[in-house]
């Protein structure tokens, strides 16, 4: 699927992924700063990916892993940061709740700092026990 807006293009073609330029993205992340390049080829390459493009650059990303009926993880939302405050982001998740293969399941998704970008879509902060193990990469 596409979506456009002004000069811009969200597309969830997989083949059209930029991977060095979402790497670098996620890099800068607080979420992403440890993962090799391998793991984010590996990632994108199980996920509905949403990637984000001003003319032929791709300026952001974010997707999402769900078994297409009852449960989506929604990750790695991000955008350049001289694109930020343009309601990019927001435009990513709005493209990523109306793919068909998300819509109508459970939605989670954690996050430290965009609390507002995600109330905004109905997600809410719970007390549900959310713990990790990370393997060897």
């Amino acid at each position: 699927m596409e979506w456009r807006k002004d000069e811009y293009l969200i597309t969830d073609d997989r083949s059209k992924v930029q991977l060095a330029v979402v790497h670098r993205l996620l890099a800068a992340t607080y979420w992403g700063d440890r993962r090799p390049r391998e793991i984010v080829d590996r990632m994108v390459a199980g996920s509905i990916c949403f990637s984000l493009y001003h003319g032929s650059k791709q300026i952001g990303f974010g997707r999402a892993v769900t078994d297409s009926t009852t449960f989506t993880w929604v990750a790695d939302i991000v955008v350049e940061p001289e694109f930020r405050g343009a309601g990019l982001g927001k435009w990513i998740m709005e493209c990523l709740l109306e793919h068909p293969a998300i819509k109508g399941t459970q939605l989670v998704l954690q996050t430290r700092d965009a609390q507002g970008l995600y109330e905004q879509f109905g997600f809410s902060e719970n007390t549900a026990l959310m713990s990790t193990k990370v393997t060897d990469l």
